[in-house]
């Protein structure tokens, strides 16, 4: 050892340069060979192979001949055989997985391919296959051996989980030494850029055996890599004006990283096994598949097809897809769902069944329909489906999602009626029709949308009490409610009503909010568009005298644009649409109330609702029909005053309920008999009006109604917040010094900033 390291330092430090430095060199390098095969137990018949071993390989340093460089080679290997027949191959021992007769055969192989490899990296550029095979053959039993050592190693240490043969460090750091050899000879093009990457993936892939304990993860890993990574490495040193894939072989990319995809989803299966403690469903699988599938094309799309806009629509497509199938889980055919021998041996564990046991679990076949239902609306918004310039289209589509929605919505909370079926279904298409054809109308949508929002509001009652009625007759006749007395009968009814009619209310709150929000932002684009116009019609009048100089050929190119645009415009909408309005309007009211409602039966009319309930009624619009007067300056009114109001008569029917209810004891707990109690309350609630009917009109007017300061209320709701006993008389008086304050502020900065102006 110290012989070869002399010589290797003096070789190193350019000291063999003449003919007594190179005898000396060689005679070292034929010695050191020899002693180390007598350390290591060869014959000494055969002690002249390491001793010509050691002289070609100092011929090579000396001379840069390859061939004393490849006899060196043969002759290595030859030792190394021998040592490892020697010692090793007698010996009936299993490691990893495999007998070591087999383990022997991989040793020598790699040690022999190692050998070869820096020869070969110095043949002329033609040959650079040889090298690139090679290396890549090294790499692929590298793999396969750290493989082995590393997720078989309960076999080979029989449990004993403190004595493990092959660390994590050493994957990490053949790793490193591997991808920076790669780095190095790509550098000094000794190897192409397809071999690059291939031995970049199959370097990258061992790193996933340190987090993931499938036995195939490192082949797995490697199909994935090699798979997504060509538009990152096969096409990076190209020139820029070259190196974009061409269309097939975008599409050829994207169809091998499918296929890898779905050669990796045993290995898909046992990941998501392990983190849900239990057997992923199919659809699980499946949505993961294509989650997976589209994340993998990102980098093709991103950096070869960022200009074809239709490729970003189907990615977005794909991935949402995975998504959606992850989230809702949708059931699949037995003859589609992939049962290998690993899932049916998961999915039939004894210990599985005892923990979980037979369960029977609840149809999710309605699924598909909300799933089909969104990918369809994604579709739409992207363009992919053109609803935007066929109308029968549009109309198919309107109709398609109505149905889709009201089959799932009816098959998942209102399974036990069939004409209930066909009022939700019919309310689903009704709505859909409506937002589609308000979003984008056609020439006889704004005549035929008002006709449509009106059944739908008819719909709303017929369909809530028929619900009722429904499940009443349902209870009765497969329940033994006949045998039940009067008052449990009425009780068990009631009971079943109140359930599902506040999902109906849920559902009719939602349809009537979207109906709102989509009156709103048209109503906008409405005015943005007439405010566009009227710029433009200043604009063309200032340039009433340079359009005189146009050419005859503009001219005729603009009168042909202008004869062959569509009929219907914003212009036209905003003539026919004059009931948009109205109809938010409507809608809006309508939302709140329902609200409210669910307010009352879900939280029992909890204080807080009211505050995030009262932001819907900035969805009404300017109406003449019923509101005169109202416009985009009084939009906070509305949410305020009801805020009060709400308030106000609930604290009315708080005081009724205590006194008149029965309650006898209630009064005399708080303070005092209930007349005391009711006038002590009455009168501290109206102590807080004037700061709400203040704050109120001036939201309504922005003006300042009176030359006393807006504080001047404030003490009045003092004596409410301290003295009241019940609390929204409390909540009353904060209120009321909020508004105050507020109204304070907002006038003293307005003064302010008129002084300014002035």
């Amino acid at each position: 050892m110290l012989g070869g390291s002399a010589a290797a330092g003096a070789y190193a430090m350019g000291l063999v340069s003449d003919a007594l430095s190179s005898v000396a060199f060689t005679t070292s390098a034929i010695v050191v060979s020899a002693a180390g095969a007598v350390v290591v137990g060869f014959p000494l018949l055969f002690l002249p192979l390491p001793a010509v071993a050691g002289f070609y390989l100092a011929r090579f340093f000396e001379k840069k001949s390859l061939v004393s460089y490849f006899a060196f080679v043969v002759l290595g290997s030859l030792m190394v055989t021998w040592f490892v027949l020697h010692n090793f191959w007698d010996l009936n021992i299993w490691m990893a997985g495999m007998s070591l007769k087999s383990f022997c055969k991989l040793i020598i192989a790699n040690s022999v391919l190692a050998m070869a490899i820096p020869g070969l990296a110095l043949l002329p550029s033609k040959l650079n296959l040889l090298s690139e095979a090679s290396l890549i053959s090294h790499a692929l039993l590298l793999c396969y051996i750290e493989n082995r050592f590393f997720n078989y190693s309960s076999i080979y240490y029989y449990g004993f989980e403190d004595e493990v043969m092959y660390p994590s460090y050493m994957v990490v750091m053949t790793t490193l030494l591997g991808l920076a050899l790669v780095r190095r000879l790509s550098v000094d093009n000794r190897i192409g850029g397809k071999a690059v990457w291939i031995l970049t993936c199959l370097y990258f892939s061992k790193i996933a055996m340190l987090f993931i304990s499938s036995k195939s993860v490192v082949w797995v890993s490697a199909v994935l890599l090699l798979a997504v990574s060509p538009p990152l490495l096969l096409y990076r040193e190209r020139s820029k004006t070259t190196s974009r894939m061409k269309p097939w072989q975008g599409y050829a990319h994207a169809c091998v990283v499918a296929l890898s995809v779905w050669f990796c989803r045993e290995t898909i299966f046992e990941a998501l096994q392990w983190w849900n403690g239990r057997s992923p469903s199919d659809g699980l699988i499946l949505g993961f598949c294509i989650l997976l599938t589209g994340l993998a094309c990102v980098p093709i799309v991103a950096i070869h097809f960022s200009h074809v806009l239709s490729a970003k629509r189907c990615l977005v497509l794909v991935v949402a897809t995975g998504l959606l199938f992850i989230l809702m889980q949708p059931p699949l055919p037995v003859s589609l769902s992939y049962q290998s021998d690993l899932i049916k041996t998961a999915r039939h564990s004894a210990d599985d069944i005892s923990i979980y046991g037979y369960t029977a679990g609840k149809p999710t076949w309605p699924s598909w329909l909300l799933i089909i239902a969104i990918l369809l609306t994604l579709a739409s918004v992207t363009s992919i489906i053109p609803i935007k310039y066929i109308v029968e289209l549009r109309t198919f589509y309107s109709i398609a999602m109505g149905i889709a929605l009201g089959i799932y919505i009816a098959a998942e909370y209102f399974l036990w009626a069939g004409v209930l079926h066909v009022l939700i279904v019919v309310t689903m298409v009704c709505a859909s029709v409506f937002v589609v054809f308000t979003h984008l109308p056609s020439a006889t949508s704004t005549k035929v949308l008002p006709w449509v929002f009106a059944l739908l509001v008819a719909l709303f009652p017929v369909t809530y009490l028929l619900e009722g009625q429904l499940r009443i007759r349902n209870i009765i006749e497969e329940s033994e409610l006949g045998t039940l007395g009067e008052e449990e009968k009425k009780l068990t009814t009631l009971l079943a009503i109140e359930g599902a009619r506040i999902s109906l209310l849920g559902l009719y709150a939602a349809i009537f909010m979207l109906i709102a929000l989509e009156i709103k932002y048209k109503l906008a684009s409405i005015l943005r568009e007439k405010a566009i116009d009227s710029g433009g019609v200043r604009q063309n009048h200032a340039n009433q005298n340079a359009s005189s100089t146009f050419l005859p050929r503009m001219r005729f190119m603009q009168h042909r644009r202008a004869t062959t645009a569509p009929s219907f415009t914003i212009k036209r909408m905003a003539a026919d649409g004059a009931w948009m309005p109205a109809v938010g309007n409507v809608a809006t009211v309508l939302c709140f109330a329902i609200c409210l409602v669910l307010n009352v039966n879900l939280t029992g009319g909890s204080n807080r609702a009211i505050f995030f309930l009262a932001p819907i009624l900035l969805l009404l619009n300017q109406d003449s029909d019923f509101v005169a007067g109202f416009g985009d300056k009084h939009r906070y009114f509305p949410v305020t005053v009801v805020i009060s109001a709400y308030f106000v008569l609930t604290t009315l029917y708080s005081i009724w309920e205590d006194v008149w209810q029965g309650n006898s004891g209630w009064g005399l707990q708080i303070g005092g008999p209930d007349w005391i109690f009711v006038v002590k309350n009455l009168a501290l609630l109206i102590l807080t009006f004037p700061s709400h009917i203040l704050f109120n009109r001036y939201v309504w007017s922005h003006t300042k109604q009176s030359d006393s300061p807006p504080w001047i209320t404030l003490p009045l709701n003092l004596l409410p917040i301290a003295c009241t006993d019940v609390l929204k008389i409390k909540i009353l008086g904060i209120l009321g010094v909020i508004y105050s304050l507020a109204q304070y502020l907002i006038t003293r900065q307005q003064y302010i900033s008129g002084l300014k102006y002035i």
